[in-house]
C-alpha cells in the first residue's frame, strides 16, 4: 500500500511512474524508465486514447491530466501523432463546469499547449444537475458537451481507441 501511495502522489505532482519488473535486484528499488528512444523511421500511425472523469476529485482530475501530458509528450518525442479525449461524466463533470472546476486554469494552459488533448462533457449529467440545483451548468469553453460520456467511451473503444481511467 505504501508503494501505491508513494507511486500515486508522484503522479499526482506529474512525475515519472514506476514500471512493474523494472527493479534493480541489487538495490530492490523501482527504476525510472528511460526516455523514449526514437524510431529509426517516423510512423504515420495516430495513437488514440480516452481518459475517464468520473469523479468529483481533484487528485483523480490532476492525475487524468498528468496522463494527457505524459502521453502527448511521449508521442511528440517519437515523433508521432496522438488525439486524447478527455471525458468526464457523472461527478466528474465538476472537472469542466465553469463555476466548479478545481482544475480549470491547468485546462485552459492545456487548451493553448497541447492541441491534440481535447474535454468532452456529458450532456445527460448536465441536465440531471440543472434539475438538481435549479439553475444552468456551465461549461468551461475548452470542452464540448456531447449527449453521453458513457456512450463517447463506448462509441471511441469500438473504433479502437485505448481506454484509460486514471
Amino acid at each position: 500500500m505504501a508503494l501505491f501511495g508513494a507511486s500515486f502522489a508522484v503522479a499526482e505532482q506529474g512525475g515519472r511512474y514506476w514500471e512493474p519488473g523494472t527493479v534493480n535486484s541489487a538495490t530492490d528499488r523501482p527504476r525510472v524508465a528511460a526516455k523514449p528512444v526514437a524510431r529509426h523511421k517516423a510512423t504515420t500511425q495516430m495513437h488514440h486514447l480516452i481518459l475517464q472523469v468520473n469523479t468529483n476529485d481533484v487528485a483523480a482530475m490532476n492525475l487524468a491530466l498528468n496522463n494527457a501530458t505524459n502521453v502527448a509528450q511521449y508521442y511528440k518525442d517519437l515523433g508521432e501523432k496522438v488525439k486524447i479525449e478527455v471525458v468526464t461524466f457523472g461527478p466528474g463533470l465538476h472537472m469542466l463546469r465553469e463555476d466548479t472546476s478545481p482544475v480549470k486554469a491547468r485546462i485552459e494552459e492545456m487548451a493553448l499547449s497541447a492541441p491534440e488533448v481535447s474535454f468532452k462533457a456529458c450532456g445527460n449529467t448536465q441536465e440531471r444537475m440543472h434539475k438538481a440545483e435549479s439553475k444552468d451548468i456551465p461549461i468551461i469553453r475548452q470542452a464540448e458537451v456531447v449527449k453521453s460520456g458513457v456512450v463517447r467511451v463506448m462509441e471511441l473503444q469500438e473504433r479502437g481507441w485505448s481506454y484509460v481511467k486514471p
